[in-house]
């Protein structure tokens, strides 16, 4: 793989990174109803990732991106074609370089994310037996620092 580098968001990165984002979700969180994938991409693109605090992983192109709100990893979403390359941990590690200790909420239902936020060091601290759209998805609040 090419050099990897971490960069602010740019507004000409939205298309690539809601692409990414629903190849992510879709794999990844293929228990949630479409209709609420499809209303999610919207928030993503028109919220998220312009108000938070948002780093981008680039080698020819962006690769994959994680949201920051405070120390809190609202998203990190990765191209399927270049998971288990490390890029998911590069963001992670400079996330906690900027501001050292940070939390997530991941899925119980998505094991390789659960997974993956083991591997780089973060624990469970707080489980929710529903979403935030109050649907039944249990939540796994995690912490690392």
């Amino acid at each position: 793989m090419d050099t990897i580098t971490i960069r602010r968001f740019e507004s000409g990165d939205t298309n690539p990174l809601v692409a990414i984002w629903q190849d992510a979700s879709a794999r990844a969180h293929g228990f949630l109803p479409e209709a609420l994938l499809v209303e999610q991409a919207v928030a993503v693109r028109d919220i998220y990732l312009p108000e938070a605090e948002t780093w981008v992983a680039v080698g020819d192109r962006p690769l994959g991106f994680i949201g920051l709100l405070d120390n809190h990893i609202g998203g990190l979403f990765v191209s399927p074609a270049t998971q288990g390359q490390g890029i998911g941990a590069q963001l992670v590690t400079h996330a906690q370089g900027i501001h050292g200790t940070l939390t997530v909420e991941v899925y119980e239902e998505n094991p390789q994310a659960v997974g993956f936020y083991r591997r780089m060091g973060f624990a469970p601290v707080l489980r929710r037996e529903t979403d935030d759209n109050g649907l039944p998805h249990p939540l796994l609040r995690m912490q690392l620092g």
